[in-house]
């Protein structure tokens, strides 16, 4: 009988001193940093190559 009210104690104390507990956070705002590597080379190549085949085909079209 005696351990039941040294549970039911031991059970209120823990709930009254969870009750004081907080947790504090803290907010950090970081920028993010991309890389992006674009290959030029090969989109002014592709546009090099249909411009030939356009004019090829006498359709003219340019940008």
């Amino acid at each position: 009988m005696q351990t039941i009210h040294y549970g039911c104690l031991a059970l209120l104390l823990g709930a009254m001193g969870s009750g004081c507990l907080s947790v504090k956070t803290e907010h950090e705002v970081k920028p993010i940093h991309i890389t992006m590597d674009i290959n030029l080379k090969v989109d002014r190549e592709l546009d090099q190559f249909f411009d030939d085949i356009d004019a090829a085909n006498g359709t003219g079209a340019t940008q």
